[in-house]
């Protein structure tokens, strides 16, 4: 009986132990979330300012100070800003959203320089990505140019469905066009700040993919032309509201933290901890619990149980 106590008080004690430790791998993980810096010089508003790798030398530096990106993150997008499909249908943009995560690009159609490769470094992810265009999100592209045209916005259509090449996706791909009003809406809500450069009639914009979630709130942003497939992978499954990923997968996802300054996951030490800290308490409480069930059931059966002993 001595024995059975002195077990148990250890257990407590050790428990003790362990949950001050999963408290203070909180407390330590919400710290350093709150001295993230997620704002920079130049930037506007709430939020992470970045420029991207779109710049060239002889883009003027007063035209490169309105270039960039300031993160909005959770700020709904504006569902009632009309565009043109790549048919020429006019659409509202809520009717992309709904059901599913959406990918938003916003680029220049007729652009062969950053946007191209941004499209293709997204191909490139999209093709080892086990969810699938069209089934599992949508990926609304939006040109920023308002001179540009349906017949442009087509042929692009037509060029990355073939390219991305799975079977059912055509319904999941958007190129869109519009006025500028409508175009600045968009871009003014996810934070995309581009400028017109009237030595070469083109316009000048940062390398951007915007994660919106089924309700139409900006999730996650990803630059540089970097887009690993864990990240884009973790960045559905957040923007998916629980609809995109295995058990096993969001068990993994609680062990990275997105960087908003970086667009990027990493990995999260005090996390880890403190989810193998409580799983270590439940672990030594269901022992514990067990082992004196098992004691009680021995000594009743004995004849020696008594509840006042206990």
């Amino acid at each position: 009986m001595t024995m059975q106590k002195n077990t148990i008080k250890k257990g407590a004690l050790l428990l003790n132990a362990i949950a001050l430790l999963a408290l203070s791998s909180t407390r330590l993980w919400a710290h350093s979330d709150e001295n993230v810096n997620v704002g920079s010089p130049g930037s506007q508003g709430a939020g992470s300012s970045q420029t991207g790798d779109f710049a060239d030398q002889e883009t003027p530096k007063a035209l490169m100070a309105q270039v960039g990106v300031t993160q909005k993150m959770d700020a709904a997008l504006p569902l009632n800003a009309t565009f043109k499909d790549q048919l020429g249908k006019t659409r509202k943009l809520g009717e992309f959203f709904g059901k599913k995560p959406v990918m938003m690009l916003f680029i220049s159609y007729t652009c062969t320089q950053v946007c191209t490769a941004s499209l293709q470094t997204l191909h490139t992810t999209l093709k080892e990505l086990a969810p699938t265009v069209g089934k599992d999100f949508d990926i609304v592209v939006t040109s920023i140019d308002p001179r540009e045209s349906t017949t442009i916005a087509k042929a692009q259509y037509d060029e990355n469905v073939k390219n991305y090449g799975r079977k059912g996706s055509e319904s999941g791909w958007h190129f869109l066009t519009g006025d500028e009003k409508n175009v600045r809406q968009l871009t003014n809500a996810v934070g995309v700040r581009y400028a017109f450069n009237p030595a070469t009639k083109e316009y000048v914009h940062p390398d951007c993919i915007v994660f919106g979630t089924p309700d139409g709130h900006i999730s996650r942003y990803f630059y540089n032309l970097d887009y690993p497939t864990r990240d884009m992978k973790f960045g559905l499954m957040d923007a998916s509201q629980g609809k995109i990923g295995s058990p096993l997968e969001y068990f993994a996802l609680q062990c990275f933290h997105y960087n908003p300054k970086l667009g990027k996951y990493n990995f999260a030490i005090m996390e880890l901890l403190r989810i193998l800290a409580i799983a270590t308490v439940l672990g030594m409480a269901t022992g514990i619990f067990l082992m004196t069930r098992g004691d009680k059931k021995r000594r009743t059966a004995a004849g020696e149980f008594n509840p006042q002993q206990v």
